[in-house]
């Protein structure tokens, strides 16, 4: 889906999305998002993440006014949603859910059809509007092909362009990597990077965790419906504590200390064992250090490997998730 825009207004707020209790109940009772209170900064490549099915999308639609919530309020772009579609969609450049093309047109008569659906849109500007969005997104080759022959990344390229038409206030992609290829991929975020630092807040839902990491500065966590955490990246990151890593000839000696310092999870491998800590680094290292030296092991390395995004994801919800890039 992708919906008009218009230039950015010169007096922002703070939060650029912000939702207090949003909950969504569908009939037969099946809960899809649960008590959400989310809060987007302007400015932000934002990363809502969660596994397929965690209530992302839904989440989305509600906040583009797509779909009404069952309790709870929402505002984009300071505006309460869905009251306020008709001003606030225009600000917005959004692909949900797969892009919705006309398949019997060529992708550049797609972009020039929703440009020419957008009443803020100059149509003195649209062929030359609509040719830097194609080229944005690499299409300017296949822009004659008809719609329907595309590929699924290829549709994904179109609909990001047809999102990209005007100046954004805000960007709201879902999943908009889906179907593209390891460059396809590296390209979008590239593209993802570029639109940011053009002054687009960009709201980015994902089920990648390396993507997250790659590109965004904030993000949230969802999981069965329901916000688990949110903060930058690099927050959400460090409430892994990381692992110990001592590197070592003595690997099998390096593992008994450890383990009688309360380091769990032990991993051992040539020349190295790793485990996690039960309390703060800075507490506990120069005691497990010592105890290392005195027991006679050779340490030839020891420190902490930085937590990551998955770490923190497996911590708070005990699953795994697809790390692929």
């Amino acid at each position: 889906m992708a919906v008009p825009s218009r230039t950015p207004s010169s007096a922002p707020s703070d939060d650029v999305i912000r939702t207090r209790g949003l909950t969504k109940r569908f009939r037969g009772g099946q809960l899809a998002v649960d008590g959400l209170d989310l809060t987007v900064p302007r400015g932000s490549v934002f990363g809502f993440l969660g596994p397929n099915g965690s209530g992302k999308t839904t989440t989305i639609r509600m906040l583009m006014g797509l779909i009404a919530p069952s309790s709870g309020v929402a505002t984009v772009l300071g505006e309460s949603m869905p009251q306020s579609v008709g001003s606030v969609l225009p600000r917005v450049g959004a692909l949900i859910e797969g892009p919705a093309l006309y398949g019997f047109l060529s992708g550049r008569d797609n972009l020039a059809r929703f440009d020419a659906a957008d009443p803020t849109a100059d149509p003195r500007t649209r062929q030359r509007r609509v040719a830097e969005a194609l080229d944005r997104v690499g299409l300017s080759a296949a822009a004659g092909k008809k719609a329907r022959a595309y590929s699924l990344g290829m549709k994904q390229r179109l609909g990001l362009a047809s999102a990209l038409l005007q100046p954004r206030e805000l960007l709201v992609l879902d999943e908009p990597t889906n179907g593209l290829d390891p460059q396809g991929m590296r390209e979008i975020r590239a593209l993802v990077r570029e639109v940011a630092a053009e002054g687009t807040t960009v709201f980015l839902s994902s089920h990648l965790l390396d993507e997250i990491e790659q590109v965004c500065t904030h993000a949230a966590v969802m999981s069965r419906g329901r916000l688990l955490v949110q903060g930058t990246v690099a927050e959400l990151a460090a409430r892994a504590q990381g692992r110990l890593v001592v590197r070592t000839p003595d690997v099998a000696r390096a593992a008994e200390v450890l383990a009688a310092r309360q380091v769990t999870d032990l991993r051992s491998a040539e020349g190295r064992v790793d485990g996690e800590l039960d309390a703060p680094a800075d507490d506990v290292l120069p005691a497990i250090c010592a105890a290392l030296v005195e027991a006679g092991v050779r340490v030839r390395g020891f420190g902490v490997e930085r937590g990551t995004l998955e770490d923190a994801f497996v911590a708070l919800t005990g699953e795994g998730f697809d790390v692929a890039g």
